[in-house]
């Protein structure tokens, strides 16, 4: 039980929108990612998402909104619902928790999926 440093393992993160696992509990993973311009529309069906951001500003675009998420604020985006994440150019690093299972961007494949995520 030793204590994980973030900024270290952000540090080790080289590709956006592709995170890297940091721990796990209670079946759900510990993923940091650095993200960067948009993400692709998807959902996940039977997980819930919590988004916390680390570094900079994050616009969650749903079907009939926009979410901004600051420095220090989190946004779970409910099992089911439509999303997909903006940084606006800039570069945003994000932990999120999820269950071991999820589905990077779940029923979606495109180019930037990554449904083989490493230890950091």
């Amino acid at each position: 039980m030793d204590a994980i440093n973030i900024n270290d393992k952000f540090s080790k993160i080289k590709n956006f929108w592709s995170p890297g696992i940091i721990g796990e509990l209670n079946g759900q993973y510990v993923k940091l990612a650095k993200l960067k311009d948009d993400f692709v529309w998807h959902s996940h069906k039977g997980e819930d998402e919590l988004f916390m951001v680390i570094k900079g500003v994050l616009y969650m675009h749903f079907k009939e909104k926009i979410t901004v998420v600051k420095e220090g604020e989190i946004l779970i985006v409910p099992k089911g619902v439509e999303h997909k994440p903006e940084t606006k150019g800039e570069e945003v690093q994000v932990l999120l928790f999820e269950p071991k299972d999820t589905l990077h961007t779940g029923e979606v494949i495109v180019d930037k999926t990554n449904n083989s995520q490493e230890w950091i």
